[in-house]
């Protein structure tokens, strides 16, 4: 597709698809209340379920990402200066998924730490 073409079809696709997107979104809420009508359920009372450590594990990924990116970078700098060019994002993407898989498995000893902590004050 060249550059004209393309041109021409983004200022038309991108208001369709926000519009579409914000369409679904609102149906499928409409349909999830309506579905909650049919069980007998008040959809004014549900209140969705709450994750204490749904910000822990998001914050312990995107700062372990931010640290396997910033680990790549250095060794691209130091270690690697004189690897081929097409090389260096595999050293990119797999510090990141590294360093990113590293910080969910944390945050699943902190929150698995956290759960025996409340069943053990349960208990007493």
């Amino acid at each position: 597709m060249d550059e004209g073409t393309l041109g021409v079809l983004i200022p038309i696709l991108v208001p369709i698809s926000m519009f579409a997107m914000v369409f679904g979104i609102v149906y499928l809420h409409k349909r999830e209340r309506m579905a909650m009508i049919e069980r007998g359920m008040d959809p004014r009372r549900h209140k969705p379920v709450i994750a204490p450590y749904q910000t822990l594990k998001w914050g312990l990924l995107l700062a372990g990402a931010g640290l396997g990116l910033l680990v790549s970078v250095i060794l691209v700098t130091t270690c690697f200066s004189n690897m081929d060019e097409d090389t260096k994002p595999g050293i990119f993407f797999g510090m990141i998924a590294l360093f990113g898989g590293l910080g969910l498995i944390v945050s699943f000893m902190m929150e698995k730490k956290g759960r025996e902590e409340e069943v053990i004050k349960n208990i007493e």
